[in-house]
């Protein structure tokens, strides 16, 4: 009786002829030369790289056991720092390039003496020179964590830009630092707390050898239209008809150029300078009697967005520690389709005749 297997009579599939060559290099890149030797000469032309091939016999194994000495490191390819040959386009000099959101844990100071450690988003740029191919973008992170366990504040941020200012022989440079800065809040009747976060930015600006310190704040509040307002009471006393005036979630986006070698500007007063010029701030934990209390706050504070503006740069020229200042506010209408914005600037520091075309679309709060 004859048996035949199946398997041995089936043509191999192409992955299977593949896998099978794989499994035999594999085993003749660990064997030794008395076992290479033993094979069969139609296997082993098969094992062994062919000496005629054009393609050299790299290694798929990766060598976790390999040390990077200095002569090896010498000889590394680094085409950012190449020749100006090497240049792409036109030669001229770039005003910013590096990183953006490189993110790390950060410890800051609050006003009342205590810290508290925050994810910050990184953003750090140098000038380019003109017959430059470009930077060492890692060494903008390395110069960064070299500072970062310090407590944070302008004078590390400072540290970091002559770090990387040094080692990129950059003329210009750019630090800003973006993260979310929690302050416990009292409801407005019930005495309920609880945490409202403020999106804050802080930037060092180092150019033509002058250095300037930024720093940046959304906050936002409930704008009651005053027209509205007056519509509604109007159809209230004149025709007995209920109805209410429109209000929105705002958003003042408030830059403030810190003067030089002036007192600390903490987060907290400028956020509490904010509060004063326009108390309707969103609400974080609320009862009944807050919610009253928030209604009756936005009817003695109706506000068109050219008012908050105004009442913004009114409490900023009061503080001696700030020189130039924008705002920049977005009422997010509840009436119409669109937002009602608005912009004043104090100062060259801001001053542009061109708007960022993302500027009034950023300004969303996402609750």
């Amino acid at each position: 009786m004859n048996i035949q297997n199946p398997t041995l009579d089936r043509a191999p599939e192409d992955t299977e002829a593949r896998a099978a060559l794989e499994l035999l290099r594999a085993w003749a890149r660990r064997a030794s030369a008395e076992q290479l030797a033993g094979l069969d000469p139609a296997l082993r032309s098969l094992a062994e790289p062919d000496p005629a091939s054009p393609y050299p016999a790299f290694s798929r194994e990766y060598p976790a056991d390999f040390i990077v000495d200095p002569e090896y490191r010498a000889e590394l390819p680094d085409l950012q720092n190449g020749p100006a040959s090497l240049i792409l386009g036109a030669r001229e000099q770039i005003q910013h390039v590096g990183i953006s959101n490189f993110r790390l844990p950060i410890r800051f100071h609050r006003r009342d003496g205590a810290d508290l450690t925050l994810e910050t988003s990184v953003t750090g740029t140098v000038s380019l020179e003109a017959e430059k191919k470009g930077i060492n973008m890692s060494r903008i992170m390395r110069s960064f964590y070299t500072h970062s366990e310090r407590t944070f504040s302008f004078e590390v941020i400072e540290g970091a830009l002559d770090d990387y200012k040094s080692d990129l022989e950059s003329l210009d440079a750019r630090i800003q630092m973006r993260f979310s800065f929690p302050v416990k809040m009292t409801s407005l009747r019930s005495g309920l707390e609880g945490y409202q976060y403020y999106d804050i930015a802080l930037e060092l600006v180092e150019s033509d050898g002058q250095r300037q310190k930024i720093m940046h704040l959304d906050y936002v509040y409930s704008s009651t239209c005053p027209c509205s307002l007056e519509l509604s009471e109007h159809a209230r006393s004149a025709r007995g008809q209920l109805a209410t005036p429109h209000s929105q979630r705002s958003v003042a986006r408030v830059s403030v150029a810190l003067v030089p070698d002036g007192p600390c500007m903490w987060f907290e007063d400028l956020i509490e300078a904010c509060r004063r010029a326009v108390p309707t701030e969103t609400q974080v934990m609320v009862k009944r009697e807050d919610e009253q209390a928030f209604a009756e706050l936005n009817a003695a504070n109706p506000i068109f967005v050219e008012d908050a503006v105004r009442l913004f740069c009114e409490q900023l020229q009061r503080d001696p520690r700030i020189g130039d200042f924008r705002v920049v506010a977005s009422h997010q209408e509840s009436l119409h389709s669109h937002d009602a914005v608005s912009m004043l600037v104090q100062g060259d520091t801001f001053a542009s005749g061109s708007i960022d075309p993302r500027l009034f679309p950023s300004m969303f709060h996402v609750g």
